[in-house]
């Protein structure tokens, strides 16, 4: 394979993989990767260390469970299998570089071989397709023609089992899957279109007729069956695939039509590709500071969980098993005379309101004021694409902390400290009314009496049929670093809101709900089960049908796929769940799995984002990101918290986690909700820091100091 030219941040993720991949194949007594094998892998995830390590896992899983960890090349079974023609790699390119796999799918007879056989042809010609540089930047397309192809070509499992692989478990970048002459025995069934959208593929399958693959492939790059001008020579790429097999020469590149990505589509000229250091640097992620996580079990836990019997209990709640619902009060809210200074000062504009920021000490750059006197506060308005910087609350400014001053700050506060600071801000009368979530008719929708929704900062939905309530839910817009309704902030749903619930998922476009809470925890319901929870089952809410497509286990949380059908509009979105599992009943959570969860999430945001295509003209980051616990403020709160305080300390490298909470607190009331809470968010960054070598490792011998107190809902 060609030398690829890599920055030094891209070799160092590079190296980083094989160094943790290599240490454990060893413990299993395997031999170690190559270089080439893991830059395959990592460029795949283009350069996300955490995501790397997760596709090689994967990868390897589904060569257990499939039994192609050996594959012979001299096996009878499988040169027959190669020589059927059903699968294999063309010589064309599309128009941006991408290589084109073709599955014929009337040369399939599922009763003459097995999954086991296609799956090593498959592979075995996918990983020499992978040798080629500008395969590896620029992907692969499958297609899957089904031209006069009948019932008993098709294998259901098969299909589920190749689209897994491609999306998930190879280090090769899917760029889409174009079925063509889809007969109408496989259009009708809705399982069967179902498999095409499992794993976020919703947006790049595509159903085609022969005259329409133009559109997607150039005419010198489709075979001549397909209506195209390629002469198919198998047998010439099953020589390639040989001679590549047994480490004899062979150049990869010459046998394909090389394209750039810019390139026209009537481009043929075929020669050597290499790839420039931009090229690759191009394609990474907005956030690539944060990409370089640490998977490492070894870390040392630096937060002791512990309970505490003074105010453990928060919540006043009184369960109904069958309705789950609340105990219901209304409490009279009031402005404390700093709080009505700050709405005043709202009214001025952004400058107005940066000059007001806080700023660290000049004299020892350690301690934070904590006196800054306005708190933004405006009508959320939603994502247009407008603004969609400038509008936050969260944006770069003078003042904050660098992290060794954070570390310095924390350790002669200690945890006593931070708790005493905590409460300040809990001292603090919100910002806001709470009139529309106290209404009579709104009541039985918050799960808890006592977690109201900030009238200025809440989601309003459509109203149906005049219904006067049918536009609330407890849920409340909250600003990002950099990015205004960068999340919603909102309860576990209540079996009487899920419909509610689905429908502000499908009007602000959210494609990535987060759950860090389990729906029962010491005997209690946290949440009721909204989604649902079996593989491929599905569930009704109002007008919402919402479909189960695949889930995937990990130590510390969950990921599962969702469909969700609107039947109102005849329209449907992908929607990925994560939920959080590792947090105790009482305390904080690991760190470690913490992080890793958080930028698995940004991942999926970041994935999702992009399949919406032109359907999403608001923020790159997407659209409003669902976090919710129980009751959407302290598990919550600790979430956004820490994700905002990683994008800034990524961006300027500064954090003010002080100031972020009373700003978080501004627009969703009562956020962060115990002081353990507001330590774990330090100490979260703190631990980020170590992992990702912007500091040494902390001495923490005299932190524990004091007791901890924390139970949330």
């Amino acid at each position: 394979m060609a030398c690829l030219s890599l920055t030094i941040e891209e070799e160092k993720v590079v190296q980083t993989f094989l160094d943790k991949v290599n240490k454990d194949r060893r413990q299993k007594n395997e031999s170690a990767i190559a270089w080439n094998t893991g830059l395959k892998f990592v460029s795949a995830r283009k350069f996300s260390l955490q995501r790397a390590v997760e596709l090689y896992a994967a990868h390897q899983l589904t060569r257990e469970k499939e039994g192609l960890l050996h594959i012979d090349i001299n096996d009878n079974d499988l040169i027959r299998e190669l020589d059927a023609e059903k699968f294999t790699i063309l010589s064309g390119r599309d128009g941006h570089g991408a290589a084109i796999a073709l599955f014929t799918a009337r040369k399939h007879f599922p009763a003459t071989t097995t999954h086991e056989l296609v799956l090593k042809a498959l592979i075995y010609q996918l990983d020499v397709a992978l040798e080629s540089t500008e395969t590896q930047r620029h992907g692969i397309i499958f297609m899957y023609d089904m031209t006069d192809s009948k019932f008993a070509n098709f294998d259901y499992d098969l299909c589920v089992k190749i689209l897994n692989l491609l999306k998930g478990a190879y280090p090769a970048r899917l760029k889409k899957v174009l079925i063509v002459t889809a007969p109408l025995w496989f259009k009708a069934p809705f399982k069967i279109l179902r498999l095409f959208v499992r794993e976020k593929l919703r947006e790049r399958v595509h159903t085609v007729d022969k005259s329409q693959l133009l559109l997607h492939i150039p005419r010198d790059s489709l075979p001549k069956c397909l209506g195209g001008a390629l002469v198919v020579d198998h047998r010439a790429w099953l020589e390639i695939c040989r001679s590549v097999s047994l480490n004899q020469t062979a150049d990869i590149n010459n046998y394909f039509i090389s394209r750039g990505r810019l390139s026209t589509s009537n481009s043929s000229v075929r020669k050597g590709s290499t790839l420039s250091r931009n090229s690759f640097s191009s394609d990474l992620s907005e956030n690539h500071s944060s990409v370089f996580a640490s998977d490492s079990e070894d870390s040392k836990e630096t937060i002791s969980e512990k309970q505490s019997a003074e105010e453990r209990e928060k919540e006043i709640e009184k369960i109904d098993e069958s309705t789950e619902k609340e105990v219901n009060f209304e409490k009279e809210d009031s402005l404390s005379l700093a709080s009505k200074r700050r709405l005043e000062a709202d009214k001025g504009t952004p400058e107005d309101r940066r000059k007001h920021m806080t700023s660290a000490s000049a004299e020892d750059n350690i301690d934070i004021p904590h006196s800054s006197p306005n708190l933004p506060r405006k009508k959320r308005p939603t994502s247009s694409g407008l603004n969609i910087y400038e509008d936050s609350i969260h944006m770069p400014e003078e003042g904050g902390l660098s992290i060794d001053d954070l570390v310095k700050r924390v350790q002669q506060m200690r945890k006593k400290g931070l708790m005493e600071e905590y409460a300040q801000i809990k001292r603090e009368q919100p910002a806001g009314t709470f009139q529309i979530s106290k209404a009579k008719y709104n009541l039985p929708k918050n799960r808890y009496s006592d977690v109201l929704c900030l009238d200025h900062s809440r989601v309003s939905l459509p109203s149906v049929s005049g219904d006067p309530s049918s536009d609330y839910i407890n849920a409340n817009f909250v600003d990002g670093y950099r990015q205004k309704n960068a999340y919603i902030s909102t309860q576990g749903p209540l079996p009487k809101t899920f419909g509610d619930f689905w429908r502000m998922v499908w009007e602000v476009q959210s494609v990535v709900i987060v759950m860090t809470t389990k729906t029962m925890e010491r005997g209690r319901v946290k949440c009721g089960q909204y989604w649902p929870e079996g593989e491929e089952s599905e569930a009704q809410y109002d007008e919402f049908n919402v479909i189960n497509t695949g889930i995937e286990q990990n130590r510390d949380y969950t990921i599962t796929g969702l469909l969700l059908h609107n039947s109102k509009v005849g329209l449907s979105r992908q929607v990925t769940h994560l939920q959080f599992t590792s947090w105790p009943d009482y305390g904080i959570p690991p760190a470690t799995g913490f992080l890793d969860f958080l930028f698995r999430v940004r991942a999926c945001q970041a994935d999702a984002t992009k399949m919406l295509c032109d359907s999403w003209r608001g923020h790159p980051n997407g659209p409003p990101m669902v976090v919710h616990c129980s009751a959407g403020i302290g598990r919550t709160g600790t979430f956004i918290t820490i994700d905002i305080s990683l994008h800034r300390l990524g961006d300027i490298g500064t954090v003010n986690i002080y100031e972020t909470v009373r700003r978080i607190r501004s627009q969703r009331a009562f956020s962060i909700q115990m002081p353990d809470q507001y330590v774990f968010c330090h100490l979260g960054v703190i631990d980020y820091a170590v992992k990702n070598g912007l500091i040494s490792d902390v001495n923490w011998a005299s932190f524990e100091d004091s007791e901890s107190d924390s139970d949330e809902i």
